[in-house]
Formats: C-alpha cells, structure tokens, sequence
C-alpha cells in the first residue's frame, strides 16, 4: 500500500475479526540497526498506548522472520499534506480539522506522549472527515512533567543525516537548538500547520533545512490578514500564540486550544 523511510505498508484482512487493516513493515535490513528497530519498537508503543479517535489505532505489534511489524487499522482518505496540495482550505474544514487535530494531541499528552514531528505528512483525513494523527516514531515517553533531554532531541533523523530530530519547517524553536522538548514543542507544530491551511503557504520556509531553521529561530511568518483576508483576527491570535519562539509564552496545553478557543474564534 505504501512505503517510507521507516518501512513498507501492506493492506491485509484480520480473519478473525473480518477487518480491514494495516500492516507496516521493517525489513530485514533495517532490523539490524539498532536504533532504528528501536525507534520502529518505540512507535508501535506509543500509539498503543492512546486510544482516541483521532489518533491512529494500532492493534498489535511482533516480529515475524526477523521484521518487526506493526498491525493499526486501515484508513482510506488522504494525508492532510495531499489535501494542501490546491492550496488554503475553507475556514470551516479548518477549524474542524485543527479542534480535531488538538483533541489527539491533548490525549497523547495526557499520558505523557509528545510526538515531536508533526506535519501535514503525519496527518491523515479519512473520507468521512476524520483526522488522524499518524507515526509516534519520534515520540518520546516521558514522565508526566518531564522532559526530553537535550542528547535525545539531538538524535538524526533517519530521513535526513545530520538534521536534529523533527523536520524541518515544522520543528519548534527548542528543536532547532537541540534543547529540551515537551508538549509545547507539539503546540508550536500545530500552530505552523495551522497557519498553512489557512494561508496555503508554510509558515517557515527556506531553500535549505538551514535556512528554514533560522527562520523558525528568527523570524516570524506573513500576517494572515495579508495571505487570507477572510481569516477572523481572533483565530490569527491563536495561530501566533502557538508560534511563540520562548515555549513559556505558548498556550501551555494542547486541552486549552482545542476546547476554548479554536471554536469560539470561528463564531
């Protein structure tokens, strides 16, 4: 059905349940690497530890001749990556989507899952308007409270050598600088793909990764009144409180944005 940087994706029929489902892959090769099995494992992990509906569902997860493979359900739709091609989506899915999209998040952090590579790629609407937050395979599972420590926010990427952990375009300031990384991280992220369905344009970008990382580090990105003149002025607040550059003056919880905000400011 698919495959990327950490593996291969097959669509297969659980025949004891009679259910569609997804069966994702590591090959061989890759589970000799250590800290990409790993992080393979540490996915397969944390997404069964969450059950929300808008988060993913795995079922279980093992290894068969040497691959580990992970079972979630199956999902027809198309990333939200995919959905932007066009460009701006309509105020309405937007606010749907993002109210979705903080629900997830504010589930994972109540267990204490942050997810630490959110972007369009790794958000999923079904065709029934469902949003879906894919791949934990940067997730860290912290103690409530805690942290991420510096040395594990500075681990590579597997997708592009020598960047820090995240991607970029997307990573919080803290990431870019290789300091710690808790939930507000994710706050940030969403806020960038916040501002790219309502504008059509990322919110951070450059002609390299570095470029890109300096402007999350320096620089903020164009009002949305001059990209969307039709976006109401309390949903641009939203958008720039999450994108603070010191984590302490973002919203402080994924639960705050999506039940007293998102809402009200498309009223």
């Amino acid at each position: 059905a698919g495959a990327g940087g950490m593996g291969e994706v097959y669509r297969a029929r659980d025949s004891r349940l009679n259910r569609e489902v997804a069966i994702k892959v590591l090959p061989a090769a890759f589970a000799r690497d250590g800290e990409r099995l790993r992080r393979f494992q540490q996915e397969a992990q944390a997404a069964a530890a969450l059950n929300h509906p808008n988060i993913l569902a795995v079922h279980d997860f093992g290894e068969h001749e040497g691959s580990p493979y992970m079972v979630t359900e199956f999902l027809e739709g198309e990333t939200l990556r995919e959905r932007l091609r066009p460009g701006m989506l309509p105020l309405r899915k937007t606010t749907e989507y993002a109210q979705q999209m903080a629900r997830g998040l504010a589930a994972a952090h109540d267990k204490g899952i942050v997810h630490r590579d959110l972007k369009p790629e790794n958000i999923f609407i079904t065709r029934d308007g469902r949003l879906k937050i894919l791949d934990f395979g940067l997730a860290k599972l912290t103690r409530r409270g805690a942290t991420v420590s510096s040395e594990e926010a500075t681990l590579v990427s597997q997708t592009e050598p020598g960047m820090v952990m995240g991607t970029a375009g997307y990573m919080s300031p803290e990431q870019v600088k290789g300091l710690d990384a808790d939930h507000r991280s994710d706050l940030f992220s969403f806020g960038a793909i916040l501002y790219e369905m309502l504008s059509g344009k990322r919110a951070f970008h450059g002609d390299t990764s570095v470029e890109t990382m300096s402007a999350i580090l320096k620089q903020e990105p164009p009002g949305l009144m001059e990209t969307n003149g039709a976006v109401p002025p309390a949903l641009e607040r939203i958008v720039g409180h999450c994108l603070e550059k010191n984590p302490e003056e973002r919203f402080q919880s994924a639960r705050d944005v999506a039940f007293n905000q998102i809402g009200r400011a498309h009223v």
